[in-house]
């Protein structure tokens, strides 16, 4: 199934738990076109064959009394309808009714902006610090977070780099600053446009890590790059360099990573303190 997914443009590497499901559809979907495009391309051509000039030499107007064309369309509908209810509904209700809450799943905000991603997580207690519009500093401070907020303090963001565990239900909360975006993850399947004034849940679990999948590429195209986080809605003249990178670590890599973070914050904190001194 990968490997036929290779031909319609599609990665061949499933990195996440809805992988599967969403590829299996995708290649229905795309067999059902190839069997509708030949047999109508069939039919079009028996056609003007069939009813050419030379061989009807005067119009008949009662016309063709065969409805197997009628019939045919009516197959062609249910398997449509079995896509949907049978395929897409039930993908598409996981997406948005099993949205995983709790200490088991790592909660994570992704605010996008023209042109980046800033990623905003919780630091050890789990909840998430205030931001506000009034403190946003595009270089400092991208998505306004209060740090004299008690909930703030060891909050962390990055711009345009995504660090999540393996084997882990991961749920974001989508939104943008400016204009639509769309948040996309192609390895993982995963793509949602973030809509101005809207939180949209994102959720997914990831199978296997960075260092994984780079084995994957050895000798193609990609050899030696890793994830990454694609805008697949045109969102302004900088959209093409709209580009941040995913790393999925084991458990303790991403452990070690967030207490490196801590510890960057802790010395951030030093040199605020030592800056007041001097003055």
């Amino acid at each position: 199934m990968l490997e036929l997914l290779r031909y319609f443009g599609l990665p061949t590497v499933s990195a996440s738990t809805q992988g599967p499901a969403i590829d299996h559809i995708i290649a229905l979907i795309h067999w059902l076109m190839l069997i509708l495009f030949v047999g109508w391309g069939v039919f079009f051509i028996y056609t003007l064959i069939r009813f050419r000039e030379s061989n009807n030499p005067k119009a008949d107007h009662e016309g063709v009394k065969s409805h197997f064309s009628s019939y045919l369309e009516v197959a062609v509908a249910v398997f449509e309808v079995v896509l949907l209810i049978g395929f897409a509904f039930p993908i598409w209700a996981s997406r948005v009714n099993d949205i995983p809450k709790g200490p088991e799943a790592v909660q994570i905000r992704v605010v996008a902006q023209q042109f980046a991603w800033n990623i905003h997580y919780p630091g050890s207690d789990g909840v998430f610090g205030k931001t506000s519009i009034d403190l946003v500093d595009e270089v400092e401070n991208p998505i306004g977070l209060d740090r004299s907020d008690e909930f703030a303090k060891d909050d962390v963001f990055t711009v345009n780099q995504l660090h999540i565990p393996v084997n882990t239900a991961i749920n974001i909360s989508l939104s943008s600053k400016d204009v639509i975006h769309s948040f996309t993850l192609p390895e993982l399947r995963v793509k949602q446009d973030a809509v101005p004034g809207m939180e949209i849940p994102v959720w997914f679990e990831a199978t296997m890590t960075t260092e994984e999948f780079l084995q994957t590429t050895d000798g193609s195209a990609r050899e030696g790059m890793g994830f990454e986080i694609a805008c697949a809605q045109l969102c302004g003249l900088g959209h093409y360099r709209m580009k941040g990178f995913l790393t999925i670590h084991d458990d303790e890599g991403y452990a070690a990573w967030h207490e490196e973070q801590q510890e960057y914050l802790a010395e951030e904190e030093d040199d605020d303190w030592g800056d007041d001194e001097d003055w």
